[in-house]
C-alpha cells in the first residue's frame, strides 16, 4: 500500500509523466474506435466472393483461331490449379513470402516501412501483402496517404476472413494490372511473349513477376532496360530463397527476351470482327465488352488469311503501277537530342498499315538513302530504289515494303477491294475481307459497297435464256449494235457474224448479251436476276442491264453464284455460329437460314456448263491454270473505263466473289481488268479453300434434261423446239454455224 501510494503521489506530482504513460492507451483506444467506424464503412466483398472478372469480347474462327478482341481490359482467366507452380512460387517469393502464414498484414514489414517513412523524405513506403494489393486494386486508389493505407489494411483483414488463401491468390493473379492493357499474368504472357503460361521459361517468369511493383515503369515494351534490371533483382531473390540456383539465375539474366512489339498490324478479319461486335452490342448491350463472351464465326482462319493477303497484294501491285505521289508529309528533324521526340510524333501521326511500314528519310546522297522505321530500325536504299526519292528533303514521311530482303518505296493504296467466299450448300461465310485496312477505312465493302458488276452479271442473262429454251449451241449475232445514241462495243473491239452461247460467254461478248437481253426483254431479264437475290430496283429497266450497269454487293454476287453450284438453291450468307459465356456455356446458337430454290437444278447445271467453258478456255482460263484444276466455274467482270474489276466463281464446295475499285468511282487504269486484278485474288483464296479437295464436277440432275450429241437440253425443248438463233436471218445462221446443230430454222417466241 505504501509503495502504491508513493507511486500515486509521484505521478500526481508529475502530471506530464502521467500524460506520457497514458498516451499509448489513448492512442490505442482512439485507433480502435476509428477502426471500428471504418470497418462499418468497408464495402461488401461481393466483387471477390462472387468473382466475375471483366473479360473482353473474343471473336474466333470456326477452327478456333483468335480473330479479334473488344474491351478496355485484356484478360484471360486461368484457375489457380492451371497456373504453373514455378510462377506462383516466384510471385510469392518476390511480393509476399509469408502469404500463407499471415492474416492479411505483414506487421514486421509495416514497422520497417513506418520507420523508413519517418526517417526519410520522398514517396511513402509500404509493406503491402498480396491481399492488400488486391484490396487496393479492386476497391481503392493508389494515392499514398495514411488514411488509404488504414482502409487497405482493414479490407485485407476482411478479405482474409471471407476468402481462402487459394481464392485470394487466384483472383490476384488474374486481376492485377501488368501494363499494356494486360490484366492478369495470362494476358501479360500473351501480350509480351505471345505465349500461354505453361510455355514460359525462368527468364520470362522473372520479368512478369517484377511487373506488379511498377507495371508502367517496368513495361518491357517501353522500358526494356529498366525491365531487365528489375528482372535481375527478381532472379537474385529467387536464387536467395532457393527456388533456382545461382547458375540458373545467371543463365536467365543472359537469356535474350523476345518481346512482342505493339505494331499496328492489320488483323486478317477486322471488318468481319467489327460486324460481329455490332451484332453482340445489339444483343447484349455494353456488357458484351466485359462478360467474357466468345463468339465463334463460320470463318476458316487459313482461307480468311489467304483472302486478306491476296487482296492486299493485288492493291499493292496496282499502286506500284501508279505514278509516285510524293511523301505523305515532311517533318522538321532537329539534329540534337530532340530527334527521337520528332520521330515519335511523325510515327504517331502516320502509323504502320500492316506490312506497309512508315519510314522517315534521315538523309541521302547519290549512292544511298538512310531511313528509319517506327521501331527504330534503320534501313538503306540503293540503286533503282532511290528514284522516287529524288528532290525529297530530310524528314520526308514515306511508305516502304520489304520484298525478299530488300526494302522498296511504296505508297498507301488508294483503291479498295472486297473478298467473300462461302459454302454453297449452307451459306456459311468462310472468308470476308471488307477492305484494304480497317484502321484506314471502316466501311465494309464486302457487304456495303453497291457497285456495277459489269460482265460478271452476264451469266444471269444467259440463265434466263436457257429457261426459255436456249442451250450452249444457240447462235447469236455478234455484230455492232446501236439504239439511239447508245452504241456499245465489245471489250476487245472484235466482232463476228455470230457466236454460240458457249463461245460468247467464254469471250465475254457484249453484243451477244445485249441481243439476248433484247430477246428476253429488260423486264424479264431484271426479274430473273432478282431470283438470285439481287435487288430488282437496283437493276436498270433497259438493255444496259445486259452489261451489268446495275448495282450489287460482293456478298450478293457470292451468294448468287453459289446458286449455280447448289442445284439452283440460293444460300443466305451467315457469319456467327454460336456465343459462349466466360464459363464456356452456349448462350446463343445460330439457326442457319435454309437456302431457297431460286432457279431449277437443271438451269443451274446448264448455266454452270457455260461457266466451265469460261474457266477452261475463256476469260477465266487463268484461274484454272493457276490452280491446276478443271472443276472451276467463273466469270470476270470489268465495267466501262475499268472502274470496277470483278471475278465471281465457284467449285462444288465453295463460291466466292472479288471486287476491286476506288471508293469514289474512277478508272483503275486503261490496262486494268477483272481478269488481271480480281481473278488472281480469287485464285489465291481458292488455292487454300480447295487444298486437298479432289476435282469434283457439277453433276446433272436426274430429271428434266436430255443429252443429244453431247449437248444438254431441257426435255421439253429438245430437238427442233430449242432456240436455234437470235438476231440472225436463216441464211446467216447457216453460214455462221461451224457444225450441224439442233434447232428450228425460225426463232421461237419472238427471239
Amino acid at each position: 500500500m505504501l509503495r502504491r501510494s508513493a507511486l500515486a503521489q509521484a505521478l500526481l506530482g508529475r502530471p506530464w509523466l502521467l500524460a506520457l504513460l497514458g498516451l499509448p492507451f489513448v492512442l490505442v483506444l482512439v485507433g480502435a474506435i476509428v477502426a471500428l467506424f471504418l470497418w462499418q464503412q468497408l464495402p461488401a466483398l461481393d466483387a471477390l466472393t462472387d468473382y466475375q472478372p471483366h473479360q473482353p469480347l473474343r471473336v474466333m474462327s470456326a477452327d478456333g483461331q483468335l480473330l479479334g478482341e473488344f474491351g478496355a481490359e485484356r484478360r484471360r482467366f486461368v484457375p489457380l490449379k492451371d497456373i504453373p507452380k514455378p510462377l506462383q512460387d516466384a510471385l510469392l517469393a518476390v511480393e509476399d513470402a509469408d502469404f500463407y502464414e499471415h492474416s492479411g498484414l505483414d506487421f514486421g514489414g509495416i514497422v520497417r516501412a513506418m520507420f523508413r517513412n519517418l526517417t526519410h523524405r520522398g514517396p511513402l513506403h509500404g509493406a503491402s501483402t498480396i491481399t492488400q494489393q488486391l484490396a487496393r486494386d479492386t476497391y481503392l486508389t493508389k494515392e499514398q496517404r495514411w488514411s488509404r493505407k488504414i482502409v487497405e489494411a482493414l479490407l485485407a483483414i476482411k478479405m482474409e476472413r471471407a476468402l481462402s488463401k487459394e481464392q485470394i491468390l487466384e483472383i490476384y493473379m488474374n486481376q492485377i494490372f501488368l501494363g499494356n492493357r494486360a490484366y492478369g499474368f495470362a494476358a501479360a504472357s500473351e501480350r509480351y511473349y505471345g505465349k500461354s503460361l505453361d510455355q514460359l521459361n525462368t527468364a520470362e517468369i522473372a520479368l512478369l513477376v517484377g511487373l506488379p511493383k511498377n507495371p508502367m515503369g517496368f513495361n518491357p515494351v517501353q522500358n526494356l532496360g529498366r525491365a531487365k534490371r528489375r528482372q535481375a533483382v527478381v532472379l537474385e531473390r529467387l536464387a536467395a530463397v532457393g527456388l533456382i540456383s545461382a547458375e540458373q539465375a545467371k543463365a536467365a539474366r543472359e537469356q535474350p527476351l523476345d518481346i512482342l512489339r505493339p505494331k499496328r498490324l492489320a488483323g486478317i478479319a477486322d471488318h468481319a470482327a467489327e460486324q460481329v461486335r455490332q451484332e453482340m452490342l445489339t444483343r447484349f448491350g455494353e456488357e458484351a465488352y466485359t462478360r467474357g463472351l466468345t463468339v465463334t464465326t463460320t470463318l476458316l482462319y487459313a482461307e480468311q488469311a489467304a483472302a486478306q493477303e491476296a487482296l492486299r497484294h493485288a492493291l499493292f501491285e496496282l499502286e506500284r503501277r501508279q505514278p509516285f505521289r510524293g511523301p505523305e508529309a515532311t517533318v522538321e528533324l532537329p539534329m540534337g537530342d530532340d530527334l527521337d521526340e520528332a520521330l515519335d510524333a511523325a510515327f504517331d501521326a502516320h502509323p504502320d498499315l500492316g506490312e506497309l511500314r512508315t519510314a522517315v528519310l534521315l538523309g541521302q546522297d547519290k549512292s544511298a538513302a538512310q531511313l528509319v522505321l517506327g521501331d527504330g530500325e534503320r534501313i538503306t536504299l540503293k540503286g533503282a530504289a532511290l528514284r522516287p526519292l529524288q528532290n525529297l528533303k530530310r524528314g520526308a514521311v514515306l511508305r516502304v515494303l520489304e520484298s525478299g530482303k530488300q526494302w522498296q518505296i511504296s505508297q498507301t493504296p488508294q483503291a479498295e477491294g472486297a473478298v467473300v467466299t462461302l459454302d454453297p450448300a449452307t451459306g456459311a461465310i468462310r472468308a470476308l475481307v471488307g477492305g484494304f485496312d480497317f484502321a484506314r477505312n471502316q466501311f465494309n465493302s464486302a457487304t456495303q459497297a453497291w457497285r456495277q458488276p459489269g460482265s460478271a452479271f452476264k451469266p444471269f442473262i444467259y440463265s434466263a435464256l436457257i429457261e426459255q429454251g436456249g442451250w450452249a449451241g444457240t447462235l447469236v449475232s455478234d455484230q455492232p449494235f446501236e439504239q439511239g445514241d447508245w452504241a456499245p462495243r465489245n471489250y476487245d473491239g472484235q466482232y463476228e457474224e455470230a457466236l454460240t452461247l458457249r463461245q460468247a460467254l467464254a469471250k465475254s461478248k457484249n453484243m451477244v448479251t445485249i441481243r439476248i437481253a433484247q430477246a428476253l426483254g429488260p423486264e424479264r431479264a431484271r426479274a430473273w436476276a432478282a431470283r438470285f437475290g439481287l435487288d430488282e430496283d437496283k437493276q436498270p429497266l433497259n438493255l444496259t442491264i445486259a452489261l451489268g450497269t446495275g448495282s450489287v454487293t460482293p456478298l450478293q454476287m457470292a451468294q448468287a453464284y453459289a446458286a449455280f453450284a447448289n442445284q439452283g438453291q440460293l444460300p443466305t450468307g451467315w457469319l456467327i455460329q454460336r456465343v459462349q459465356d466466360a464459363q464456356g456455356e452456349i448462350i446463343w446458337k445460330a439457326d442457319p437460314p435454309k437456302p431457297r430454290q431460286a432457279i431449277s437444278a437443271r438451269n443451274a447445271f446448264m448455266t454452270s456448263q457455260l461457266l466451265a467453258a469460261v474457266a477452261r478456255e475463256g476469260t477465266a482460263a487463268r484461274a484454272s491454270a493457276l490452280l491446276g484444276r478443271w472443276d472451276l466455274y467463273g466469270k470476270t467482270g470489268t465495267t466501262n473505263d475499268a472502274v470496277d474489276a470483278w471475278f465471281c466463281g465457284f467449285q462444288a464446295s465453295r463460291a466466292g466473289a472479288v471486287w476491286i475499285g476506288y471508293p469514289q468511282p474512277k478508272s483503275l487504269g486503261e490496262r486494268e481488268s477483272g481478269g488481271g486484278l480480281a481473278l488472281p485474288v480469287w485464285a489465291a483464296t481458292m488455292a487454300v479453300a480447295l487444298k486437298g479437295q479432289p476435282n469434283t464436277q457439277i453433276e446433272p440432275p436426274a430429271e428434266g434434261l436430255v443429252q443429244q450429241d453431247g449437248n444438254w437440253f431441257y426435255s421439253e425443248f429438245a430437238g427442233d423446239l430449242a432456240i436455234a438463233r437470235i438476231g440472225l436471218p436463216a441464211a446467216a445462221a447457216e453460214d455462221a454455224a461451224s457444225a450441224p446443230e439442233a434447232g428450228s430454222s425460225e426463232p421461237l417466241r419472238g427471239y
